[in-house]
């Protein structure tokens, strides 16, 4: 074999081993550069009063990526947070928010789509899920203060059954209502009750007079009585 066959032979096979190394190179850059589910983060935190689900992509490759947030239970979808978002990653970071009054310690499922149909990058959940923080955004303002009595406490039953209640009010001579007496007293309207059911009413005088007369034509009876049986002595 000729001197020249042979130079020829090895910067043949050199420039293979180049190209391999190169395509090698290459693939790997690619595959650092490429789209994965460690490009993406979420947070629940809170915006004033609101709760706020936050979703970050750091991907330096700038695939689209299609975001779909769910409320969990049981490892069971209880419903969709809002609407699917897209996002467009960057090395720094980018960012989008779905509005959530998330519970305290609430779980949710990030699921990130990536890629085309053809070339599907990322269909997978960001693990682990999302667990909510255990103090809510907004204070309960229901809450009884610690210390003070939710209700006030009610007489006991003995209590109860010991008071007695105020006896009916009887309606007066004009129409008003006058409270009835308390235990033993006796009112100035019962003593003159009891007076007039003595006799000391109105009728004393006319029962005088007819007292009088009569005791009157009893002593005229007896005069002239006497004076006729004198006469008849005679």
């Amino acid at each position: 074999m000729s001197l020249s066959r042979r130079t020829a032979r090895r910067s043949v096979r050199a420039l293979g081993v180049t190209a391999a190394s190169a395509a090698l190179a290459f693939g790997t850059a690619g595959s650092a550069f490429a789209c994965t589910i460690g490009d993406f983060s979420a947070t629940a935190a809170c915006d004033g009063d609101k709760g706020v689900i936050t979703v970050t992509d750091k991907d330096p490759s700038g695939v689209t990526a299609e975001v779909t947030v769910f409320l969990e239970n049981n490892n069971a979808d209880v419903r969709q947070v809002g609407t699917a978002q897209t996002v467009k990653g960057t090395a720094k970071g980018a960012t989008i928010s779905f509005a959530e009054d998330w519970e305290p310690n609430a779980v949710y499922r990030v699921h990130i789509e990536a890629g085309t149909k053809s070339k599907k990058l990322v269909s997978a959940d960001i693990d682990p899920f999302l667990t909510a923080p255990a103090k809510a955004c907004k204070a309960d303002d229901t809450a009884t203060p610690s210390g003070t009595p939710s209700a006030t406490a009610s007489a006991s039953p003995s209590e109860s059954a010991d008071t007695e209640s105020p006896a009916p009010s009887e309606p007066s001579a004009g129409g008003e209502d006058t409270p009835a007496p308390a235990g033993n007293d006796v009112q100035p309207a019962a003593q003159q009750s009891n007076l007039a059911e003595t006799g000391a009413s109105s009728n004393t005088g006319l029962i005088v007079g007819v007292a009088a007369l009569l005791v009157v034509l009893g002593g005229g009876a007896v005069f002239f009585g006497l004076r006729r049986r004198g006469s008849g002595d005679r």
